[in-house]
């Protein structure tokens, strides 16, 4: 795959600015758009469940963005990579290219937007009196996890969405539950011992309560919790080569 990759790393290039100069084109903001639509949300969401929820959740506001900032990232990532393929289908129906550069080309694009948001929400830790110690650092596996399950998802998704045009809308009503689901601006500690075991079969989920473990608590999650995380990421990033392997020849006939 690495030398794939750099026999085809120009055109990466490439599909990586125009992905970027596209999502932005006739913007008056542009690119400040990235930084202000997950703020823009997350005020909202302050708003309507702060009366609720933030008088008994420590740094509320920190802890609403720390989910916020990875729903966001992974919202926007997997639907934009269901469609990378059909997007992209007059470039490799003609050229003879890996059709995962496409979806990778989305994930990078969608990982800046990320990396933009990062840097906001460590001014949000700032203001919010949150103290920063080396344990920041651990952030960069969940990170890794998360790109590696978006990468996963939108594999899967693209590959779905050759098939069945649907995905589009079972995926966007999907998010919408997965968001209710993944405790964003609620606290999962008045649920009872076998709910919240529940909730660690949702991988965004466990993604949000590290970075919340990192930043508020300021500990550490446990290996058992490490291993966990890594192994669903695995998991949908395998079960996702997966199907672009087995179907690879047959998406030219279904666009």
């Amino acid at each position: 795959m690495l030398q794939r990759y750099k026999k085809n790393q120009f055109l990466f290039e490439e599909l990586v600015k125009r992905d970027f100069k596209t999502k932005y084109k006739r913007t008056v903001l542009g690119m400040a758009w990235s930084v202000l639509s997950p703020l823009l949300y997350l005020l909202v969401m302050w708003l309507v469940f702060s009366r609720f929820f933030g008088h008994s959740t420590p740094h509320y506001t920190t802890y609403l963005f720390c989910g916020n900032l990875v729903f966001s990232f992974f919202n926007e990532s997997t639907s934009q990579g269901m469609t990378a393929l059909i997007g992209n289908a007059d470039i490799f129906t003609k050229i003879n290219v890996p059709k995962y550069l496409f979806l990778f080309s989305k994930n990078v694009q969608c990982l800046i937007n990320f990396g933009l948001t990062l840097c906001v929400f460590c001014v949000f830790c700032v203001f919010d009196h949150i103290t920063f110690t080396w344990r920041f650092l651990l952030l960069l596996y969940p990170i890794c996890c998360l790109e590696l399950l978006n990468l996963g998802i939108g594999l899967i998704l693209s590959a779905l969405y050759v098939f069945f045009r649907d995905m589009q809308y079972l995926w966007s009503v999907f998010t919408q539950l997965l968001m209710y689901a993944s405790a964003i601006f609620y606290s999962v500690d008045n649920f009872s011992p076998q709910m919240q075991r529940l909730f660690l079969v949702n991988p965004v989920y466990m993604i949000i309560k590290y970075f919340r473990v990192i930043v508020i608590d300021g500990s550490m999650p446990s290996p058992a919790y490490h291993l966990l995380m890594a192994a669903e990421a695995f998991l949908a990033f395998g079960i996702g080569c997966w199907m672009y392997k087995k179907y690879n020849h047959q998406f030219l006939y279904y666009l």
